[in-house]
């Protein structure tokens, strides 16, 4: 599987823009991973205890993503950065989701170091998957609605690949098609940042969650 392409217009509009690709294949995300579960609580724990707040937009690593967000003309505090709306509901709610094994691993990560972060099953991957600029024509169903078809307008920051658009806003939600399930045994994880960070700390901490549950794990980098 090639690695994600970062449209030169894409790269040209936002030279901070930093990916982590981690590529995990012969998952077994149907049984329990207890490093995950473990640093899930851990996250929960903190919070509750109050040593931990969700970064936001006064946050450098937050504060990049709303400003990429108006810059490709979508409201961040309207649709949010994933790791800003995952952080939040951390501090509201007290608990992360738990769908399964894999997601919950990336989630983990996101929250923990404020990065956006996402995957896809690659069994439903259409071809090359490219981060681009929408033309307004693309359709995108999303996550948990099956039967919705919506438009990204043009020049929202998407990814696609040959059958559609499988994220809208950059990261903020994930197409229906692509959802990584219990299921899945090949799998594409990214980590963004838009400040110009370095993404290998939070990738390695990534790959020893995902690396014990799969067959083989690599890393390389966009941008």
């Amino acid at each position: 599987m090639p690695l994600p392409h970062l449209h030169p217009d894409v790269a040209a509009a936002f030279p901070a823009a930093r990916i982590a690709v981690l590529t995990a294949s012969g998952v077994r995300a149907d049984r329990p991973w207890p490093a995950t579960e473990a640093a899930l609580a851990r996250l929960e724990a903190r919070a509750a205890a109050g040593e931990w707040r969700p970064a936001d937009e006064h946050d450098p690593r937050i504060a990049a993503w709303h400003t990429a967000y108006r810059a490709f003309g979508s409201n961040p505090r309207r649709v949010r950065p994933s790791a800003d709306a995952l952080g939040r509901r951390l501090a509201k709610q007290g608990a992360l989701p738990r769908i399964n094994p894999a997601v919950d691993s990336y989630n983990a990560v996101s929250v923990r170091h404020a990065r956006p972060a996402g995957a896809f099953d690659l069994a439903a991957v259409d071809g090359a998957v490219e981060i681009r600029f929408a033309d307004g024509t693309e359709e995108f169903t999303p996550l948990g609605e099956p039967g919705t078809v919506q438009h990204p307008g043009p020049g929202e920051v998407v990814y696609a690949d040959a059958a559609g658009v499988l994220t809208r806003h950059w990261n903020h939600r994930d197409a229906h098609r692509t959802r990584v399930t219990e299921r899945a045994t090949d799998v594409l994880f990214v980590l963004e940042t838009m400040d110009g960070a370095e993404l290998t700390a939070p990738a390695e901490e990534l790959r020893a969650l995902l690396a014990p549950h799969s067959e083989q794990v690599t890393v390389r980098y966009l941008g």
